[in-house]
């Protein structure tokens, strides 16, 4: 989590063209056109990493040593696939990956899997979501909540690394509501009250006039 100076350093990092393209000497397949991370969207060559979070925790907070699933999507405009080697992290212990379509992958413990997820040419591969594979990130180093983030890398075989600030997501649901005021109730109370004072005021009236003619 982006709580102590090495992480500050490394977003500074992240936001420089500088220091960008000096960070991908010696990595064939990233070059200096990788854009600046925003929020929870990144873009990397033909890959776009979107909407990335970790849901709303129940209770609130992921405390420390709980799982978070990572949600979002990554989207492609390249005419060839890519894959998602490797997700990693100092903030979880390990990545654990359950494929619709295969059975679940083992992590080690550095926080990163050979996962081989294709990202197909033109089209996306969501992350715990529609019929996309689910992502877990195993084990928090930290307890973390709404507000917060942590930086969790990618790999891919072709577009290259990327680190990206993946926030803890807020509520989705409406907060309660109290009951409505009844307008009409209130009108009704109020008209029974005049009524009422009405008639009180008719008869003592009427028993004035009895008593002057008696």
């Amino acid at each position: 989590m982006n709580r102590a100076p090495r992480a500050a350093v490394m977003g500074a990092l992240l936001l420089t063209p500088i220091a960008l393209t000096a960070c991908s000497a010696g990595q064939v397949t990233q070059t200096s056109t990788q854009e600046p991370n925003v929020g929870n969207q990144a873009d990397l060559e033909d890959v776009t990493l979107r909407a990335l979070s970790l849901p709303y925790p129940t209770g609130g907070q992921y405390t420390s040593g709980s799982d978070a699933r990572l949600v979002g999507a990554i989207a492609s405009t390249g005419r060839e696939e890519d894959t998602l080697v490797s997700i990693e992290g100092d903030a979880f212990d390990s990545v654990e990956v359950i494929d619709p379509d295969a059975a679940e992958l083992a992590a080690d413990t550095s926080g990163s899997a050979d996962l081989g997820l294709t990202v197909p040419p033109n089209g996306i591969l969501y992350l715990s979501s529609g019929n996309g594979p689910t992502v877990a990130l195993v084990g928090l180093t930290e307890a973390i909540g709404p507000g917060e983030f942590i930086d969790v890398t990618f790999t891919f075989e072709e577009a290259g690394e990327i680190t990206v600030p993946v926030p803890v997501g807020v509520p989705t649901r409406d907060l309660p509501r109290g009951e409505e005021f009844d307008f009409h109730g209130e009108e009704e109370v109020a008209g029974e009250e005049g009524t009422v004072e009405e008639n009180s005021g008719q008869e003592a009236r009427e028993q004035e006039s009895a008593d002057e003619e008696g």
